[in-house]
């Protein structure tokens, strides 16, 4: 499988650069005059993104690797530019059909046009296999072969037989397949944010928050990793891709906690954990939420407003597990941290494009002009102050890596749409939702179990967006018969589907930080899997508390559910780890897990219960530790 990292670097493209950065810059300018001036129709607008984001994939990603044999390579390259080609034309086609004449829908497609949409299944589909790997191009052709083969299936699983006329008009030639709403908001909103995380880190400002995180958290016992992971809160909800945001920021902070004494396991696991992390923390939260956002309906604001407490909670939960963690290697913290107000003083600036994109976003603006506002923002802070001037040619850089980073986004989408469309198509969706209720025995914690179970297998092989997308029109409609709002439903399986970043076998982002850390890619999956079990557990409350707050809470029943998450978060990781301030024995670990169980039980005085219970028994730890150290 190929990751889904930052854009190639030169040295990857060889001699081919400079014509892949004026293709890459040349998107990136295309989408701006499209979201700024043009405002082309969805049917023209999306076969042209498309197509350009093929050509560059085909460009980028050659089917050969250069260790093959020359011949056999160039033989490649040769395959490589006719698929470019061929998707050149396929943009022009299919950009220029004719809608208005209805004639295709009662006497079908021409020849040629029948031809162009298959030809582009079949090449994002190796276009996706080589950006996001097989496994999401393999889900793709089995959900089609079951729309044209479902006639023959059996019949709890049977389903109308499409033939290739009505499957590739229904998934070329409407907004219901391809160029669906994944498509649609992959090439509008996320590519603007993406571009906005790119140019974020060629100005500086990137760093500028590594630093922020180092100055706050570098001093107390394990720094660099609580440093991590407050860098990684800042920048991967802004970055578009945990994978990136993990080999930006681990290549600072996964060495320092090395030299401080973490395991190379630990360090790339705690970066891919805190990274993953930054998916679901606004104000952006990677491309899933704009995606959330189409299909609930509902204004990204709020999405955005009630993501805030369950985002910092994973994040206390995530810097709970590092704390344990130092402790039980007896870490100390950093020499020499430089102030926080000297930090802020030197790139202040830098925090006023994020302040102003949350702001609009809050006042519901469009997110397509919040984004190219937020990269304007970006320019300008930059050149605002002499010290932090960059030459042209980084921005320049930053408009080629923007274009580069979306390629796995936009075919991830476009291939997403796919599912979706024969979902939609066939109604394996309502199928499916009547098998995860009878297997849940009408339990919500057995739908949960389920759904969780279906999110990891995903995870193994699809990136985040995909993952969410395919499980969303699967598994939220069984959700909400349990009586779940729709949007917990949908934030549940959002949650649940950043698992792919740091589920093994297959943990992309683990990974990444296995290669910075010299680690083994497995030990440190399963290292990134435990300390990220807050996207398990603070679901979980969602769905058995007021977590996410609404209109109709009152501020008791929120600030309960809060002190209940908390609770919850200290006594499983606590109770796990076998430790709070000193080593704990089998009686407090058996209470400490005890205590999970009353959280998820929905009545105040049995939560008001179990918070006393934890209070006791981290009041007796607390008197046996000073007891300990004074003896």
């Amino acid at each position: 499988m190929q990751p889904e990292t930052l854009a190639p670097t030169p040295a990857r493209l060889g001699g081919f650069d400079y014509l892949i950065g004026a293709i890459a810059i040349g998107l990136t300018l295309f989408q701006i005059w499209h979201g700024l001036v043009a405002e082309l129709s969805a049917p023209v607008f999306l076969p042209i993104h498309l197509s350009w984001v093929l050509v560059l994939i085909f460009l980028v990603n050659p089917i050969l690797a250069r260790t093959a044999p020359p011949s056999l390579y160039l033989m490649g390259r040769m395959v490589d530019f006719i698929c470019a080609a061929v998707s050149a034309w396929l943009g022009f086609r299919l950009s220029n059909f004719d809608y208005n004449d209805l004639s295709f829908l009662f006497d079908g497609l021409g020849s040629i046009d029948l031809y162009a949409g298959s030809v582009l299944i079949v090449l994002l589909l190796e276009a996706t296999r080589r950006t996001v790997g097989w496994v999401m191009s393999a889900i793709a052709i089995l959900f089609l072969a079951y729309a044209m083969l479902g006639d023959v299936l059996p019949n709890d699983f049977a389903s109308k037989g499409f033939d290739l006329q009505e499957i590739i008009r229904f998934h070329v030639f409407s907004t219901n397949g391809v160029f669906g709403a994944p498509l649609a908001i992959a090439a509008g909103v996320v590519f603007v944010f993406v571009l906005f995380g790119a140019l974020l880190q060629v100005t500086g400002a990137g760093q500028f928050f590594i630093d922020c995180a180092f100055a706050i958290a570098g001093r107390y016992r394990g720094g660099p990793a609580k440093a991590s992971v407050l860098a990684s809160a800042a920048l991967g909800s802004i970055s578009g891709s945990a994978i990136a945001n993990t080999v930006t920021t681990g290549a600072l902070t996964i060495p320092m906690m090395k030299k401080l004494g973490y395991k190379p396991e630990q360090a790339a696991g705690i970066e891919a954990a805190a990274s993953t992390g930054g998916q679901i923390m606004p104000p952006v939260m990677g491309a899933g939420a704009f995606v959330m956002a189409q299909f609930t309906g509902l204004p990204y604001a709020e999405i955005l407003l009630v993501s805030i407490a369950p985002a910092i909670l994973y994040f206390f939960c995530t810097l709970l597990y590092v704390h344990l963690m130092a402790c039980k290697l007896g870490l100390k913290g950093m020499d020499n941290v430089q102030k926080l107000a000297v930090v802020v003083k030197q790139g202040w600036h830098y925090l006023l494009p994020l302040i102003m994109i949350t702001t609009l976003l809050l006042m519901s603006y469009s997110p397509v002009l919040v984004g190219l506002a937020g990269c304007l923002a970006i320019i300008i802070a930059t050149y605002s102050r002499r010290a932090t001037w960059v030459p042209f040619s980084v921005i320049l850089a930053g408009l080629r890596e923007g274009a580069l980073m979306i390629l796995p986004i936009s075919a991830a989408c476009a291939t997403a749409g796919l599912v979706v469309g024969v979902v939609g198509q066939t109604g394996i969706g309502l199928q499916f939702t009547q098998a995860l209720l009878a297997w849940s025995g009408g339990y919500l914690w057995g739908a949960f179990i389920l759904v969780s179970l279906a999110a990891i297998v995903l995870g193994m092989g699809l990136p985040v967006t995909a993952a969410y997308i395919v499980l969303s029109v699967m598994a939220v409609p069984a959700l909400n018969e349990f009586g779940l709002p729709i949007l917990t439903a949908h934030l549940i399986v959002f949650w649940l589907s950043q698992t792919s970043n740091v589920t093994p076998p297959i943990a992309l982002a683990a990974f990444a930080g296995a290669g910075i850390a010299g680690a083994s890619p497995m030990k440190s999956a399963v290292q990134a899997f435990k300390l990220a079990f807050g996207f398990f557990l603070i679901p979980l409350m969602m769905a058995y508390s007021g977590l996410l707050w609404r209109a109709d809470d009152s501020a008791w029943q929120f600030a309960l559910a809060i002190a209940a998450t908390i609770g919850l978060i200290i006594a499983f990781a606590c109770g796990i780890e076998g430790r709070l301030f000193k080593r704990l024995g089998v009686l407090p670990r058996g209470l400490l897990l005890a205590i999970v169980a009353l959280m998820l039980i929905e009545h105040p005085l049995v939560r008001l219960g179990g918070l006393a219970l934890l209070l006791a028994i981290i009041m007796w730890d607390k008197k046996r530790a000073v007891t300990a150290d004074n003896s």
